[in-house]
């Protein structure tokens, strides 16, 4: 291994420990001793590849956004062939809402309230992800209106994340999926269909029990 992959691996081992402490002990849990101590590297290391503690929690905020959107894009494949496109969608975005890499998120979310140093990162990072969960959306989601598309995802956006901010509070996830399909049912199926069946004619027929 060179010694850039080396520099780079521990860059991903510090950052993937940040997440791992932000989930597991909150934000004023995390601390750099704690934090190199979970990444295996020195304090010089750690130092060496971050000057500060706000300096390794903006980075690893572009780090979560990065995880995040990546979910999405890796279950992407396939949507064009999807029965429902925009169910297929909608699980998609619940997945990248949810977890650890969200939870983690979440804890930089709050801190950013008081601290203008991580704010000034997490509104781009966040509006980064916005936009290309946006792009994502509106190319599978198989809704051919422009303002009912911006509508169903900004409304799907503010429901999957008050669902996750409130998870805890409830007993099981059934509830949950019993929110999303209620929201599913407001939205133009047809649309939805008609999209689908006009990129493979035979989809939604194959799809039919």
């Amino acid at each position: 291994m060179s010694r850039a992959e080396q520099k780079e691996l521990t860059r991903q081992r510090l950052l993937d420990a940040t997440i791992a402490s932000l989930v597991t002990h909150g934000y004023a849990g995390t601390t750099t001793q704690r934090i190199q101590e979970a990444a295996g590297v020195s304090r010089g290391a750690l130092l060496h590849h971050f000057g500060s503690k706000s300096e390794l929690l903006v980075a690893a905020i572009h780090h979560v956004a990065d995880l995040r959107l990546q979910q999405v894009t890796d279950m992407t494949e396939g949507f064009d062939r999807a029965p429902d496109p925009l169910r297929a969608m909608v699980a998609a975005i619940r997945s990248a809402m949810s977890g650890p890499h969200f939870q983690a998120a979440l804890e930089l979310w709050s801190a950013s309230r008081t601290d203008p140093l991580l704010a000034d990162a997490l509104l781009p990072a966040e509006r980064r992800l916005g936009r290309e969960l946006r792009s994502i959306f509106d190319e599978h989601a198989g809704i051919e209106d422009p303002e009912q598309r911006r509508v169903t995802f900004e409304s799907l956006m503010a429901l999957v994340r008050g669902l996750e901010l409130t998870r805890h509070l409830r007993a099981d996830r059934a509830v949950a999926d019993a929110v999303v399909e209620n929201w599913l049912a407001t939205v133009p199926r047809a649309e939805a269909r008609g999209a689908a069946e006009a990129r493979d004619p035979g989809a939604v027929s194959r799809s039919a029990p």
